[in-house]
């Protein structure tokens, strides 16, 4: 199947590492995702209207820097990602809720670099980063949640299934 190979190329040695089904399917673990899941679409949004909006601008005469056309495309590679990570956490797979409470984590904190950048972004870009960023951050609070942690307990060299 070609989700086990992105799977163990993501994932290395705890690739088949899954959680117990009964901690999966606890009201609050889905509910958890299912926000999860809303906010990612929220990014995805945010990253849509932003190329969006650079094309409109540039429909209209304005010149678009070049950053600003990769920032867009990288915010829906960076989405595409992470919406498969949060789909394969919510299969139960460790290393998916792994990567994605991680990446969750740093994510915001490389866009709002990114944005302290003068001149780099046009207001309108600057805001789109900080937004993004925001949302990221409730992403990365579901997941770091009491709850979450006890549900994705880190597999010990011992745990981790062969495939």
């Amino acid at each position: 199947m070609v989700f086990e190979r992105v799977d163990r190329l993501a994932a290395g040695r705890h690739a088949g590492y899954r959680v117990d089904d009964d901690l999966l399917g606890h009201p609050r673990t889905r509910r958890a995702f299912t926000a999860i899941t809303w906010l990612l679409a929220v990014e995805f949004v945010l990253g849509l209207a932003a190329l969006l909006v650079a094309w409109i601008l540039t429909m209209n005469g304005l010149p678009v820097a070049w950053p600003v056309w990769f920032r867009g495309v990288v915010v829906l590679g960076i989405t595409t990602t992470l919406f498969y990570f949060a789909w394969r956490a919510r299969e139960g797979y460790y290393w998916a809720y792994s990567r994605l409470r991680l990446f969750s984590k740093i994510f915001p904190i490389v866009t709002l670099i990114i944005a302290a950048i003068p001149g780099l972004y046009p207001l309108w870009m600057i805001t789109e980063q900080i937004l993004f960023s925001l949302v990221l951050i409730g992403v990365a609070d579901y997941l770091s949640s009491d709850h979450m942690r006890r549900v994705f307990v880190k597999p010990s060299d011992g745990n981790t299934l062969a495939e």
